[in-house]
């Protein structure tokens, strides 16, 4: 039975400000694909579910209300978004390997509707940031961002306003362990790209009357897009195994 019903709305609340926050910006839960109702019906059935397990240690921050309760609402939506942005990072960094993988093998087609989002990219980046996301899902990767965000009480309790400091630190070792693995899925496409077009610029030289460049972009297509067919499940493969290992802070 509920004793205090103004603490517990006070409580769910400040429960859903965390969750919410992160599901605001969690990849495919905050694609532009998904609407707004959908949104913030999952966000208040999460908190609804986590309320009970976090009731003991939320409840007596919240208790009674007051100005400091602005405070907890402005620390708890930084301390969701953060938690939120790491993996929407972490894909976002698919998709720009998506674009330097197009770029290389020369697959320049005009940007067409994104699957994710509400922006225009090229069918192959669509292809692999949309099968990396896809399997993120099939390996339960949201169950380990809300159980992190169930321990983050603990290392972030409530009531006290967060290390900004340290949530920049968080961000750009993200950042930097996202570029150099995704600067290793997209090296052998970048590497590709790099001897053909050496390769294609001394015949060029040798034989200069040739227009050379037109002849070659069918043949770097097509090499570019077989190298993709062998390898695009080990590069999502790696991708979705890597993701632990960035979400470990």
């Amino acid at each position: 039975m509920i004793t205090d019903p103004e603490g517990t709305v006070l409580a769910l609340f400040a429960v859903f400000c965390r969750i919410g926050a992160c599901m605001m910006t969690l990849p495919g839960f905050s694609s532009a694909r998904i609407s707004m109702t959908i949104r913030v019906l999952l966000s208040v059935s999460m908190s609804l579910a986590l309320l009970p397990i976090l009731f003991d240690t939320v409840y007596p921050r919240v208790a009674g209300g007051g100005y400091t309760y602005i405070q907890l609402i402005v620390a708890e939506v930084l301390i969701g978004a953060m938690y939120g942005l790491v993996p929407r990072l972490y894909v976002l960094g698919l998709q720009f390997a998506g674009s330097a993988t197009s770029m290389a093998i020369g697959f320049n087609s005009p940007g067409a509707a994104d699957v994710i989002e509400d922006t225009s990219e090229n069918q192959l980046t669509n292809l692999i940031s949309f099968g990396g996301l896809l399997l993120l899902f099939m390996l339960d990767f949201h169950h380990v961002v809300f159980r992190a965000l169930v321990e983050s009480y603990s290392v972030m309790p409530l009531g006290g306003f967060p290390d900004t400091q340290k949530m920049l630190i968080t961000l750009s070792d993200t950042l930097s362990k996202t570029f150099m693995l995704m600067l290793r899925l997209a090296s052998p496409f970048i590497i590709f790209g790099l001897m053909f077009n050496v390769g294609v610029g001394l015949v060029n030289k040798l034989a200069p009357q040739i227009p050379i460049f037109y002849i070659s972009t069918p043949y770097l297509l097509i090499g570019g897009l077989l190298l993709v067919y062998f390898s695009i499940a080990a590069m999502v493969m790696q991708f979705a195994q890597s993701f632990p290992m960035i979400f470990d802070f």
